[in-house]
C-alpha cells in the first residue's frame, strides 16, 4: 500500500548518496574538556564504513581497534565528520598518520573516552537535483509541513543490509531455526528483526493517523477492524501523528517515559514538541504500551530474550536551511535530527510518501 503524506502527489528529484552530495557532521554531546587523558580527533571520512576509519587508525598507531571509542556509527556513502578518542599517549604516533579517504581536521583532550551514543544528534547537508521550478515550490510547501510536524523515526534500510533482509535471520533465530554462535551476530540479526517489527508497527499507526484526516473515528476503527471506541479523541488533534490512549510517551529530546492518561493534555503537549510517542522494540525488561495503544502494538510484539527498549515514532527536524540554485536546479538543504534518526526519513516525506507493506 503506497501512502502519501502531507501531499498527495509524489516529488520528483534526484538524489544521489555520495560525498559529493551528503554530508553528516556529528554533533558533539558536551563540550571537550580540552584536558584529560584521553585524544579526542576530529575526522572528516569518504567512502569507509566507521568500522574500516577505526581498523585504519588503529592499524597505524599499533593498538587495538577497542581502544578507540566513537559515539556512532557512519554512513560509507557520504562525506562525514565524527569524534573518535584514543588514549592521548598515542599522539606522536598519529602526527605522522596520512590517508587519502581520511582528513585529521582537529585535536584536543578530555577526561573521558567517548562512548557509543554520546552524541546530541547529527547535522546533515544534502543536495537534489533536477528541481524545476514546480518541484522547487512543492519542496518548500512540504518543508513547511516538516517544520510543523517533524518526521517518523523509521530505521533506515542500512539496519536491514544490502538485501533487505537480514531480519528475517532474526526471526529464524528467535524461532530456533537458525544457529549461529558468534554472539555479535546474533544480537545484530535479532536487532534487525526488532527493528523491522518496530518499522512494521509505525506504518500501521501513521496509516490510521492518515484515514483520519479523512474519516471519522468510527469509519476509521470499522477501515482498520479495529474495536469500536479505540479511536476515541484521535482525530481532534491538531498534529499529523495521532496519540492513542495507553501510548507510552517520552519527554523530547530525551526524559523518562510515561503513560497517556490525558489524551488531549498530552496530545498538545506533543504538538508543542514537548513530548513525542515512542514504538516498542520488544524485548525484555521494556514497559509495553496499555488500554487502546495495545491493541496496535501487541500485533508487532514477540517474545524473545534479547533486551527491548522505547524508541521514538516521532522526531522533529531542527535548524532547516535551504538554498535553491536556478542555473544547476539543485535543491540544497541543511537540518539536523537527534541521535539514532536516519536522513532518509526526510526524504521520504519530501517525496510526498513512503512505501508500506
Amino acid at each position: 500500500m503506497n501512502l502519501l503524506y502531507p501531499l498527495n502527489n509524489k516529488n520528483e528529484f534526484v538524489f544521489n548518496a555520495s560525498p559529493r552530495d551528503f554530508t553528516v557532521e556529528e554533533i558533539p554531546l558536551y563540550p571537550f574538556t580540552a584536558e584529560g587523558e584521553h585524544l579526542i580527533v576530529k575526522i572528516r571520512k569518504k567512502e569507509l564504513t566507521t568500522w574500516e576509519l577505526l581498523d585504519i587508525i588503529s592499524t597505524h598507531i599499533g593498538i587495538k581497534r577497542r581502544e578507540i571509542g566513537y559515539a556512532g556509527l557512519k554512513d560509507k556513502h557520504a562525506m562525514t565528520i565524527q569524534y573518535i578518542s584514543l588514549p592521548a599517549r598515542y599522539a606522536a604516533q598519529l602526527e605522522s598518520f596520512s590517508h587519502d579517504k581520511i582528513k585529521i581536521l582537529e585535536t584536543t583532550h578530555h577526561n573521558n573516552k567517548i562512548r557509543v551514543g554520546h552524541l546530541k544528534g547529527n547535522r546533515f547537508h544534502i543536495r537534489l537535483k533536477k528541481v524545476l521550478g514546480i518541484q522547487k515550490s512543492k519542496l518548500d510547501s512540504v518543508l513547511k509541513w516538516i517544520k510543523v510536524n517533524g518526521v517518523p523515526n523509521y530505521f533506515g534500510e542500512q539496519r536491514f543490509g544490502t538485501d533487505g533482509n537480514n531480519w528475517e535471520d532474526g526471526k529464524k533465530l528467535i524461532d530456533g531455526k537458525l544457529k549461529i554462535r558468534d554472539r555479535k551476530t546474533r544480537d545484530f540479526l535479532i536487532g534487525s528483526y526488532q527493528s523491522y517489527l518496530f518499522n512494521r508497527w509505525l506504518s500501521k499507526r501513521i496509516e490510521i493517523s492518515l484515514l483520519l484526516e479523512k474519516f471519522t473515528e468510527a469509519e476509521t476503527e470499522a477501515v482498520m477492524e479495529l474495536e469500536k471506541g479505540v479511536l476515541d479523541g484521535t482525530k481532534a488533534q491538531s498534529s499529523f501523528f495521532k496519540l492513542m490512549q495507553g501510548d507510552l510517551m517520552m519527554h523530547y529530546p530525551y526524559g523518562r517515559v510515561f503513560y497517556v492518561e490525558s489524551l488531549a493534555e498530552e496530545a498538545e503537549r506533543f504538538a508543542a514538541k514537548d513530548i513525542a510517542p515512542t514504538g516498542l522494540l520488544p524485548g525484555t525488561k521494556v514497559k509495553r504500551a496499555e488500554g487502546a495503544a495495545r491493541v496496535i502494538e501487541s500485533q508487532y510484539d514477540e517474545e524473545m530474550k534479547q533486551s527491548g527498549a522505547r524508541r521514538y515514532a516521532w522526531i522533529q527536524v531542527t535548524e532547516i536551511e535551504k538554498k535553491y540554485i536556478e542555473e544547476r536546479a539543485h535543491y540544497e538543504l541543511s537540518f539536523v535530527l537527534p541521535k539514532g534518526s536516519y536522513a532518509t526519513n526526510v526524504l521520504d516525506v519530501l517525496r510526498g510518501g513512503r512505501e508500506i507493506s
